[in-house]
């Protein structure tokens, strides 16, 4: 083990950088050389696309948003899209050139940074023999065997600066916004930040609502003297027998279809049941850029040197995770083999019903 790789795939979140750095640091300290494959898998296919990171490369990087190596959510070499000689786009498995790729530029092991599609492309290489470590990276917070993932606090802290700012506008028109954060299955992004930014309803993916139930909070607001209201909705949320919203599939080679849109669906129906002046407002990539938290870039330092010390000991195939208070390697098969859902039992779920927020159903 004298030389490794390092690799960010899937959306990029804010920490990306520090657990970059961390790496480099701790993996120089041992003697070994670190290399970055940039924009996911591309350094193991073409050697350009593969630096080398030294501790003068990264330094400073630490507070800085996004990724010094660049991401890719349409990356996965097991159905990566390539342009025939006629410019067409065709899905291709190349997972074989990765691996000649590993194996002639000399690695010893493969840190695998990314959410739990990227993660699962990891553990597939793993199964053909590359050593490989996962780091937890996605603002959802939905990653089962870690406590937490770096990314989700700075995502939470965006979220709650504009529910904040949102609060004096639709007060001055007496108005509903309605705001649109991510969350595909997990709810995590809108019930944090719903609960500490004030908000009358939050809908998340995990409870289906009812517009009555969201229409009728609104009223009674109004009954209370509170002319305006603030909508906090996750885009996986759902109505009570509705579909998931999307915008469809997106480029070549992205595997999940691309949400968006109940924020404003949600906002039309408030304005046609009962004639309130509402709109909409999707916050989408703006809460995954910007300098990380002081608590996201703690813990994405703790996950790169945890990975170092993982590959030290021979423990591949696995991933970081945070038991607090702290950091344990777990099978990457049992890290994403389900995601993390808000528990509707949950202290935090009863603390939001106790000051009178509505979740979108008639409890």
């Amino acid at each position: 083990m004298n030389k490794i790789v390092i690799s960010t795939g899937g959306g990029d979140a804010p920490g990306l950088n520090a657990v970059i750095f961390a790496v480099v640091k701790s993996a120089t300290k041992l003697g070994w050389d670190v290399y970055g494959s940039r924009h996911g898998y591309r350094g193991f296919l073409d050697r350009d696309e593969m630096v080398r990171l030294t501790p003068a490369d990264v330094e400073g990087i630490t507070p800085i948003g996004g990724t010094i190596l660049g991401t890719t959510n349409k990356g996965n070499p097991f159905s990566m899209p390539v342009k025939n000689f006629a410019g067409e786009e065709k899905l291709v498995n190349v997972s074989d050139k990765v691996m000649e790729g590993f194996r002639r530029m000399g690695f010893g092991c493969h840190i695998a940074v990314g959410g739990d599609g990227s993660l699962e492309i990891a553990h597939r290489f793993a199964e053909l023999g590359m050593p490989v470590i996962g780091v937890p990276k996605t603002i959802d917070n939905d990653l089962e065997a870690t406590d937490r993932t770096f990314g989700f606090d700075t995502a939470v802290s965006t979220a709650t600066e504009a529910l904040d700012k949102l609060h004096s506008t639709a007060k001055s028109h007496d108005r509903v916004m309605v705001v649109e954060v991510m969350g595909r299955d997990s709810g995590w992004i809108a019930l944090y930040s719903g609960i500490s930014g004030g908000a009358d309803v939050i809908l998340l993916p995990e409870l289906p609502f009812d517009m009555d139930a969201v229409c009728a909070k609104i009223t009674e607001n109004e009954l209370n003297g509170k002319h305006y209201a603030i909508v906090v909705v996750a885009e996986g949320a759902k109505e009570e027998g509705g579909e998931v919203r999307n915008r469809g599939k997106g480029e070549t080679g992205r595997e999940e279809a691309l949400l968006g849109g109940i924020g404003e669906w949600v906002a039309e129906e408030i304005r046609q049941r009962i004639g309130k002046d509402t709109r909409s407002l999707v916050l989408g990539h703006l809460q995954r850029g910007g300098s990380p938290t002081t608590f996201d870039r703690l813990l994405a330092l703790r996950f790169g040197s945890a990975a170092v010390r993982m590959a030290a000991e021979g423990l591949f195939d696995r991933m970081v995770a945070w038991t607090p208070p702290n950091m344990s390697a777990v099978l990457l098969e049992d890290a994403i083999c389900c995601r993390k859902q808000v528990d509707l039992e949950s202290d935090k779920v009863l603390t939001a019903r106790s000051i009178g927020i509505c979740l979108g159903d008639k409890e």
